[in-house]
This record gives structure tokens, C-alpha cells and sequence, in this order.
């Protein structure tokens, strides 16, 4: 038992140790490319990205997941991985046989009124189980799902309920799947490279009609008619006000008169190669793709795509090019979705360790030292996704909320694995890992409204500040959720198990390891991450201010979220006011550490809610029901650890110990101290 015991920490290290190897691997194309068609750099957002994150950010937005499962697997099928349609892939459909695209059931559709509300249910559209619909279901209803859209649109925000605010959602996922239809083919061009090439033979007589015309002269109307058709749509699609956000402008800059950041949509470009009485080359790259895809002819595509990107290369794009092979290698690992599974197994390997103390201390010390690797691991996938965005963004770590969430969750990560090496309980580990998942949890969720990568706002496009008060803030954020979550791990192991009392002696590697109170050493914990989350808040706090000072001209103005800043700096200056002045003892320390939660989720969350205050940056009410929801379990932890005493089994298997007739006193020779 003890060699087994020795092994199961290396056998989970292993384990998830092979599947990020197996994850970074590089990994070839099929027959057909469309990883490497993926790969290739658009603009979109005010930024460089490659087609892979269109297609991914633009799946987000619509099915709340980044790619398409092709088939159905009962959920008790955990070993069977169905087969899906990469976000890549995905996008080459929309773009080249919207047809097939059409029939992917994208559609998210979760509130159960809102079929009966638009009037479909009754209209041929059958509920799936997994609530998701195909364009094809939806499209013969576009009008009504615009008419009720509309309505909801014209209602005030506080007006609207969760099923207006469905609607919307609906109605905008249906906008930005047609937009993407068009960004890449005109609609009415199904064989696009031969329907180009007539096109461009046309397209000397057409303009000769045009002028013609202009001047006043006679011309061919047949020519004028062939011609002018298929422009009237160039113009249609160009002029469209939403072209710059909504489409991806998948034209790099191929005239002697633009910059290299001047892409353009596909319409524009038709429309300059129009006044130029020359197509551009990129367009015919893109057409022998969209054709060669459509009719399936895999080695034209492929020699296409190897063509298009020898161009680029050429052309000057090479900075263009790397920046899309990187993103597209980021997407691709999914480091962020793969350290939530190494946490989540942390986790619960630490929490057996906890529960096995007192039963099995030596199977108890194996799962710890298995949960403190897992930790490592998962935090290393976890440090690796973070710092390779701030390469690809050429940012400081925290930029948004989401890029917050991430860096809140690896701050709460380090200090685990500190705490881990310091008092080997385990409790560091399942504190790390637990914090870890849910704020990588939270960061995927603030993903699906779209490119977490985006431009930044001309106030926060200062990498100092960015690098100074926003990190540290933010540490003095992660540093207080650690706090609180290690206090509600002291509540629980008080309230349900006797394990807040010493552990008996174990050895490690031959060495004992020394006698622990369990509570006393989470108070020590708590108290300590306390101190550093006071002194980070505060000097966070002062450095926002100085910023304040530089961009508006005062230093402090009592927005919501500055004084939710200032909640934080106070809230931590209170509990360690009442640890000092011996108002509260452990158990009060960790119900205040406790709402130092609450502080922190309505400071980080809750002002983005209320729609004021110049720090107006992605203000958000999706998940104003999970702060709520958040804030009442926190709640009912703090009147959990109000309770007496007597309802503490620690207490009372402490008190049964010394011999004592009760533990309300909390000052038996065996009891957990300071209590």
C-alpha cells in the first residue's frame, strides 16, 4: 500500500500531464486545409486576427459554444467525444455553402416561452432537445423575430424582461449569421470564381456602357444591365454601416495608394478594382477558394490557400501572417478550458485528502500531494494562456473583464500553491484549484459576448496604468476572494467534520510531519492573504486615482466604481481592525472574510450593472441573477458560522475529548484555539 500510495501522485501528474502534451502537439490538415485556411489573417474589431477566431468568436455569440456538435451523445456517454465541426470549418460553410451552413443547428433558444411568444411553435418549428435550431427552421419567420425585436429594442432597459432580452438575442445572433453569409461571397454568386471571371471579361464593355450613359449617349442596355446588376450589390454590400464591425474585411490593401491597416470588405474591394478596370488579386484567391470549397475540389482549395499566403508573404504581410498563426496555435491549445479540468480534479482530490485525515492519513497525505501537483500543472497551462495573450495583445495581463476573471483566478492560484508549501493541508491546493475553475468558469461565460481581444478605449490605451493599477487592483481583488474562500472552508470543516482540531502526527518521505491545528492554521492563512489584499486594494485604490487625476482632471469623483473600490480598501481595514482590537476571534475572522466576498463580487460585478459612472467599460446585466444568486449563498455561509457552538461538530468532538460536558466556552484543553 505504501508503494501505491508513493505512485498515485505521479499517476495523475502523468495522466493530465500527457493530455497537454498531446494538446500542444502541432497537428496536421486532412485532405482538405482548413486549418490552414483558418490561419489566415483578416481584420476584424479594429484588429489583425486569423479566420479561426471570426468563426469562434462569432459561434460564441451566436450558440454560446466554439464549434458544432455533429451528433448526439447521451451525457452517460462521458467517453465517447461526438464528432464536431471546428470553428474554422464551421466558418468556410457559412462563407462558401451557406446552404449547408443553414442546416447546422447554431440557434440557442433557452427561455421556454419564447418559441410561443414569437409564434413559432405552432408554425413547424420543432424544439430540439439541446434547444438548438437550424437557420432553416428560424428563416421562414425572420419577420416576426424582427418584429419582436423591434418592440423589445423600443422598450427602456429597465422595462425589459428575460424574455425581451431573449428576443434581442435572438434577433442579433440571425443579423450577425447573415452578415457573415456576405462577407466573404456576394450572395447572388453561387459559383464564385466563374461568375468573377465573366465579370471581369464584362467588365471593360459595362464600363463603356456606364459612361456612355453618363454622358448622355447611346449604349448596349443588355451590357448595361449585366453589368450594373451584380455592382448595385458591390454598392449594397459596401455601404452597409455595419460592414467595419460586423464583417470581417478579408481584402488586405492591394493598390499602390493604401496602407497596410486599410483592408477592406469584399464589397469595397470589388468596387476599387472597378475603378481600377482590374480585379484585385486577393479577391481571386479568395474566389478559387470559395469555389474550389463549394464544389469540393480539395486540391484547388489547398493551392489556393498555399498561393493566397505566398502573396501575402510577398506583399509585406509577414507581420499579418505570424500574428494569425499565433492566435490561430492560442484558439487551437484552449490552455484556459484545459486548466478548468486539471482544477476541477485538484479540487476534488483535495477535498478527499481533507475528508481522509483523521481515517487514512496516509492515503489522505497521497491525495494532497496529487491535488498540490495537479495545482502546479493546471496553474502552469493557466500561465501559459495568460501570458500568451498579453504577447498577442502587447498588453498588460488585465485589459477587460474577461482578461480580469483570468488573472484573478492565477492570482488566487499562486497563493495556493504559497500556502500549499507552507502548511501541507491540502487546503491551499483545494483553494487554488476551486477559485481557479470558477473564475476561468466566469471568464468563458464574459466570452460569449464576443472578442475578448478587442481595441481599447482611448482612456485605457495606456500600458502603464494598465500594468500599475489595474494589476495591482486586481491582485487585491484575487488576494480577497482567497481569503473568503478559505473562510468558507473553515466554516464547512467546523460545521460538518471534526477536523478543525490537530491532525495526528503522519510521515512524509520518512520525515513526521509536525502537529497542526487545522483552524488555527486557516486563521493564520486568512489573516495573512487579509493583510496582503489591504495593502494591494489600497495602494490600487491611490494609483486609480492618480490616473483619474491625468485622464478627467480631479482624483476622486464617488463613481460606483471607484467607491466600490474603496469598499474593499474599508472592508479589509475593518476585519483586521477587529482581529487587532480583539473584537472577533477565528470564527469571527472567517465570517468576515466571508462578506469580504460579497464586497468583492459587487465591486468587481456589481457596479457594471447600474449603467452609470464614467468607468462605463462593458457593463453587463446577463449575470446580475448568479451575482444575486452568489451573494445569498454567502449569506447564508456567514449565519452558518453565527451559529453556536454546540452545532460545531469540531467543537463538540473536541469537548467530548477533554472531557468536558459542553463546548460553548470553546476553551477545552483539545478545542480548536481562538475559536
Amino acid at each position: 500500500m505504501k508503494l501505491i500510495y508513493k505512485v498515485i501522485p505521479w499517476f495523475f501528474l502523468a495522466l493530465f500531464g500527457i493530455e497537454i502534451l498531446v494538446v500542444f502537439t502541432p497537428k496536421k490538415d486532412g485532405v482538405l486545409h482548413t486549418r490552414e485556411f483558418g490561419r489566415l489573417p483578416v481584420l476584424m474589431n479594429g484588429r489583425i486576427q486569423p479566420m479561426d477566431s471570426v468563426g469562434r468568436n462569432t459561434l460564441l455569440q451566436i450558440r454560446s459554444t466554439g464549434d458544432v456538435p455533429l451528433e448526439m451523445v447521451p451525457s452517460w456517454k462521458f467517453w465517447h467525444h461526438p464528432k464536431k465541426l471546428r470553428s474554422s470549418e464551421w466558418l468556410l460553410e457559412v462563407f462558401f455553402k451557406p446552404e449547408l451552413a443553414d442546416t447546422r443547428p447554431i440557434f440557442l433558444i433557452h427561455h421556454p416561452d419564447l418559441l410561443e411568444e414569437l409564434n413559432l411553435a405552432d408554425k413547424g418549428v420543432e424544439r430540439s432537445g439541446l434547444r438548438y435550431y437550424t437557420f432553416a427552421q428560424l428563416e421562414p419567420h425572420i419577420g416576426e423575430i424582427q418584429k419582436q425585436g423591434g418592440k423589445a429594442r423600443a422598450l427602456d432597459d429597465k422595462q425589459r424582461t428575460a424574455l425581451d432580452k431573449q428576443v434581442i438575442k435572438l434577433h442579433n445572433a440571425i443579423f450577425v449569421y447573415q452578415m457573415m453569409k456576405a462577407a466573404a461571397r456576394p450572395p447572388s454568386w453561387f459559383d464564385f470564381e466563374k461568375d468573377l471571371a465573366t465579370f471581369e471579361k464584362g467588365m471593360p464593355a459595362g464600363m463603356e456602357a456606364m459612361r456612355a450613359r453618363d454622358a448622355g449617349k447611346s449604349f448596349d442596355q443588355a451590357v448595361m444591365k449585366q453589368f450594373w446588376e451584380p455592382v448595385t450589390e458591390f454598392f449594397q454590400l459596401a455601404k452597409d454601416p455595419n460592414a467595419g464591425q460586423m464583417y470581417p474585411l478579408v481584402i488586405p490593401p492591394f493598390r499602390a495608394d493604401q496602407k497596410h491597416e486599410d483592408w477592406t470588405s469584399l464589397g469595397q474591394a470589388l468596387i476599387d478594382s472597378i475603378r481600377d478596370e482590374q480585379i484585385g488579386q486577393p479577391i481571386k484567391y479568395l474566389a478559387t477558394m470559395a469555389s474550389a470549397y463549394a464544389q469540393d475540389r480539395p486540391t484547388e482549395f489547398n493551392n489556393a490557400v498555399a498561393s493566397y499566403r505566398e502573396w501575402l508573404d510577398q506583399k509585406g504581410f509577414a507581420a499579418q501572417i505570424k500574428k494569425g498563426n499565433e492566435e490561430f496555435f492560442y484558439n487551437d491549445t484552449k490552455s484556459f478550458l484545459h486548466a478548468i479540468i486539471i482544477y476541477i480534479a485538484g479540487f476534488v482530490l483535495a477535498g478527499a485528502g481533507l475528508l481522509t485525515m483523521s481515517a487514512a492519513p496516509a492515503l489522505s497525505e497521497s491525495l494532497r500531494r496529487s491535488s498540490f501537483w495537479l495545482l502546479i500543472l493546471g496553474g502552469a497551462v493557466h500561465t501559459f494562456g495568460l501570458i500568451f495573450r498579453m504577447y498577442l495583445e502587447s498588453r498588460p495581463p488585465v485589459t477587460n473583464l474577461y482578461s480580469s476573471a483570468v488573472f484573478i483566478g492565477w492570482g488566487a492560484m499562486v497563493l495556493g500553491i504559497f500556502l500549499e508549501r507552507i502548511y501541507k493541508l491540502g487546503i491551499g491546493s483545494l483553494m487554488g484549484s476551486l477559485v481557479g475553475f470558477i473564475t476561468l468558469f466566469i471568464a468563458h461565460n464574459l466570452a460569449l459576448g464576443g472578442d475578448t481581444m478587442e481595441m481599447m478605449r482611448a482612456v485605457l490605451d495606456t500600458n502603464f496604468w494598465l500594468a500599475t493599477h489595474v494589476v495591482t487592483i486586481t491582485l487585491g481583488y484575487s488576494a480577497t476572494f482567497a481569503a473568503g474562500f478559505l473562510a468558507l472552508v473553515y466554516i464547512f470543516l467546523g460545521l460538518f467534520t471534526p477536523l478543525l482540531g490537530k491532525l495526528p502526527v503522519t510521515k512524509t518521505g520518512g520525515t513526521a510531519r509536525p502537529q497542526l491545528e487545522v483552524g488555527k492554521s486557516l486563521a493564520k492563512m486568512v489573516y495573512a492573504i487579509v493583510c496582503f489584499a489591504t495593502l494591494f486594494s489600497f495602494i490600487g485604490t491611490v494609483l486609480g486615482g492618480i490616473w483619474a487625476d491625468q485622464s478627467w482632471g480631479r482624483f476622486w469623483g464617488w463613481d460606483p466604481k471607484e467607491n466600490g473600490a474603496l469598499l474593499i480598501v474599508l472592508w479589509n481595514a475593518v476585519l483586521l481592525h477587529a482581529r487587532w482590537g480583539g473584537l472577533v476571534r477565528d470564527r469571527g475572522l472567517m465570517t468576515l472574510a466571508v462578506f469580504g466576498n460579497v464586497i468583492t463580487a459587487f465591486s468587481w460585478f456589481g457596479v457594471n450593472m447600474l449603467g452609470i459612472g464614467l468607468h462605463s467599460y462593458g457593463f453587463m446585466d446577463a449575470a446580475f441573477r448568479w451575482l444575486v444568486l452568489f451573494i445569498g449563498t454567502q449569506l447564508i455561509v456567514i449565519a452558518l458560522g453565527m451559529l453556536p457552538l454546540k452545532f460545531w461538530r469540531s467543537f463538540q468532538t473536541s469537548a467530548k475529548g477533554s472531557g468536558t460536558t459542553g463546548p460553548a466556552s470553546g476553551k477545552t484543553a483539545t478545542s480548536p484555539a481562538g475559536a
